[in-house]
């Protein structure tokens, strides 16, 4: 579990700097809301980036596929 930290803007995590930085959002480059997720390869590469409103089940088979890889 983390405590709370910043996701975007001047203070925000060296984690979320690196992931925006390797998956921009399609509107814009930062995160809109802090339920952005971001799907990250066993290597540590950023593979794809989901919309806040995208339900977590919705990313089941990406998830599958990366693990399958």
């Amino acid at each position: 579990m983390f405590s709370k930290i910043d996701v975007k803007g001047d203070d925000a995590h060296p984690l979320f700097t690196y992931l925006v930085k390797e998956a921009p959002g399609m509107v814009t480059k930062q995160i809109k809301w802090n339920f952005t997720k971001f799907l990250v390869n066993r290597d540590g590469k950023v593979v794809d980036r989901f919309a806040p409103q995208t339900k977590p089940e919705n990313v089941k088979k990406d998830i599958e596929k990366v693990l399958n890889e």
